[in-house]
């Protein structure tokens, strides 16, 4: 088994609730609704699941064996920590872009009013 593709269709940064996410597996088979979760200790993935007649969650799709669960949960929490890292630096990069527009913004206004006081003398 091969997971051929990972998509982050959501990434979310409040709650335990961090992404929803896509797979394709062999190019053949396409899960989607899997949850990114922030557990007490680690992040983990949530297989789709739904409510049942009871009340009980009850996964649509899941892992056979503790290997598949591994290659898949791997795929998904690096697909996922290579976007949040990618969020993360454009949210960086837009902040100091902002800086800097304000500080030349603001030198702009201090040389125009000195340049003001100077025609005004």
């Amino acid at each position: 088994m091969q997971i051929t593709d990972v998509k982050i269709r959501k990434l979310m940064s409040g709650g335990r609730l961090r992404a929803v996410v896509s797979i394709t597996i062999d190019d053949m088979l396409a899960v989607h609704d899997i949850k990114v979760v922030q557990g007490d200790e680690r992040l983990f993935v949530a297989m789709p699941s739904r409510r049942d007649e009871n009340g009980i969650f009850r996964d649509i799709v899941h892992p056979i064996s503790p290997d598949a669960r591994k290659i898949i949960e791997a795929s998904i929490l690096e697909a996922y920590e290579r976007q949040a890292a990618l969020m993360a630096a454009e949210e960086e990069a837009a902040n100091a872009y902002e800086a800097a527009v304000e500080a030349t913004y603001a030198a702009t206004v201090e040389s125009a009013e000195d340049s003001d006081v100077k025609a005004a003398e």
